[in-house]
């Protein structure tokens, strides 16, 4: 009995330790690599009978070789893009979420390879040439996607350090409280100073602003330099206060630097989809175009 409650303990610990290595397995290596195999596979295989099987005059994408391979790559053109509706519903197992993104990862990279050796090198200005430079550009914004999501979340996650947004915007408000009451000794000029940064909105950036993060070119940074310049009071509870703002500002100026960082790391996560949806839709109308052509003039 002990050695039957013993297996069973052993299997439930192999099979959470299973899901935990599986829950931590990034999408590119997912199951050992596996999609990767067959896209590599998969475009040596169509580099291997381009080379071996003799098209007359040569290879173009109205042979049957060419109808072949255009035929593949269509029908992957049109799986992959499925990913934005497949990934609103996740399950376990082999098509998981993380699976079918592996999967549209290096299919979708194999598909240099396939719908280039479809046109058989012979590009032009029309309809089949529109498709295929539709088809390299999704596919550039896609690797670009790969890179950000591979690179930029742990950046998110350092610049965190353990704060969520919503602590992140009350530590700013609990310095500008603090702000607040600290500038009332001050001069005219530099409370204005302090009133101008504590109006502005850290939010209202710009999409420029936004990508360049954080900078010089706030108001919270001009108070800081200006007070940091001024001459120093002539009372010596007023040079206290002016002291006191400085170390505010210096806090306020470090907190907007975690928040305008985390705006720009998130905004390079997000800023491909909005190219390669749409490019990805442009694609799937060329490519019926092009289908259709095809068979018009068949």
């Amino acid at each position: 009995m002990a050695s039957l409650f013993s297996r069973r303990d052993g299997a439930a610990h192999a099979d959470i330790d299973k899901r935990r290595s599986a829950s931590h397995e990034s999408f590119l290596a997912h199951r050992a690599f596996f999609w990767a195999r067959v896209a590599g596979f998969m475009s040596l295989f169509v580099v291997l009978t381009y080379v071996l099987v003799d098209v007359e005059p040569r290879h173009n994408g109205g042979s049957w070789y060419g109808y072949t391979l255009g035929t593949l790559g269509a029908g992957l053109i049109v799986w992959l893009a499925w990913l934005g509706i497949r990934k609103r519903r996740p399950t376990p197992g082999s098509w998981s979420l993380k699976g079918w993104t592996s999967a549209h990862v290096y299919l979708g990279l194999s598909l240099v390879v396939i719908g280039t050796m479809h046109t058989g090198f012979q590009l032009g200005w029309n309809v089949h040439t529109l498709a295929w430079v539709l088809m390299m550009l999704v596919i550039l914004s896609g690797a670009y996607g790969i890179t950000v999501y591979a690179t930029l979340p742990q950046a998110l996650s350092e610049n965190r350090r353990e704060m969520t947004r919503e602590q992140m915007i009350e530590s700013l408000a609990m310095i500008d409280r603090q702000l607040e009451t600290a500038a009332q000794p001050l001069a005219r000029e530099d409370a204005d100073r302090v009133i101008a940064a504590l109006e502005q909105d850290v939010f209202a950036a710009g999409i420029l602003a936004r990508f360049r993060g954080p900078g010089s070119r706030d108001a919270t940074r001009r108070a800081l330099q200006h007070i940091s310049t001024d001459r120093a009071y002539d009372d010596g509870a007023d040079d206290l206060a002016q002291q006191k703002v400085r170390a505010l500002l210096g806090k306020r100026a470090a907190q907007i630097d975690q928040i305008r960082r985390q705006m720009q790391i998130k905004a390079l996560l997000e800023i491909w989809l909005y190219v390669h949806v749409p490019l990805t839709i442009a694609l799937l109308a060329a490519l019926t175009a092009h289908v259709v052509s095809v068979f018009y003039y068949w």
